[in-house]
């Protein structure tokens, strides 16, 4: 990877924030209205069914607090690469000496700051209208976040694989692929509540053990450092997997000129 260029493509990235704020709307809009919703819904819930009903309701707003840092690191990868196909901007990075994996560097860059951004409002947001504090956490923050952060970027990488596979057609696919995804999980409940053939997908996700993760250290203040250990193990795997699987169809894709496809619209 070269630093240099993996720096100007993120500067380019950023440029179309700075000068077109509108952009701003959907980097921002969305994780509001998630943060509103079921931060309402859990001041409604914890109002009218008092000590009956456990603190644990507050485990919602740290799941789309977390859920965010993983959706905003797949848009990143996925929105970085349709940028340059609504701007016809395509064809002039890869004709340039970029590699794919300064490419792919520059991506995981422009996930992480999107994630950055979105997941430090809402976490201000929710302590200031719900005294959620995601700080409360404690150090277990840092692996959680991280590991959303590469299974964020894995999906980017499948996400933008099929686009550039099936074309234009299949960009739905850059805000589709985390909501397959998410009935397995355990954003928002535990794993044991879903259907025995659920639960075996859903402990095929790594972010579901984080998910769970969250709700232990919430409610018990400790983690099974096992439930970690897996959740990277499996981060590991899907992120080499998802690497091979984008760098093959790109490279399949510039072999037979299947890019010129976003240049002609």
């Amino acid at each position: 990877m070269n630093p240099h260029v993996i720096q100007a493509l993120v500067l380019r990235y950023l440029f179309l924030y700075t000068r077109t704020p509108v952009r701003m709307v959907e980097l921002l809009f969305w994780p509001l209205v998630h943060l509103l919703v079921w931060g309402y819904l859990t001041v409604f819930l914890q109002k009218n069914t008092g000590d009956s009903f456990p603190y644990a309701i507050t485990f919602l707003i740290g799941a789309v607090i977390l859920w965010d840092v993983l959706f905003r690191a797949q848009q990143g990868v996925a929105i970085f690469f349709l940028e340059d196909v609504w701007s016809r901007n395509l064809l002039n990075i890869f004709a340039a000496p970029v590699t794919t994996f300064d490419y792919l560097g520059a991506t995981y860059v422009a996930g992480l700051l999107r994630a950055a951004v979105t997941s430090t409002i809402l976490g201000v947001l929710s302590v200031i209208l719900y005294s959620f504090n995601v700080l409360e956490l404690r150090w277990y923050l840092v692996p959680f976040v991280l590991n959303l952060l590469v299974f964020g970027w894995a999906l980017g990488m499948i996400s933008t694989a099929l686009i550039v596979r099936w074309g234009p057609a299949a960009e739905t696919l850059a805000w589709a692929t985390p909501f397959f995804i998410q009935p397995f999980a355990a954003v928002f409940y535990p794993v044991d509540g879903l259907p025995v053939v659920m639960q075996a997908f859903s402990k095929a996700l790594p972010c579901s053990y984080i998910f769970e993760g969250m709700r232990d250290v919430l409610k018990d203040g400790d983690l099974p450092m096992r439930d970690l250990v897996i959740a990277s193990g499996l981060n590991v795997v899907y992120l080499a997997a998802a690497g091979v699987l984008f760098v093959s169809v790109l490279k399949t894709a510039r072999d037979k000129g299947l890019l010129t496809k976003f240049a002609a619209q």
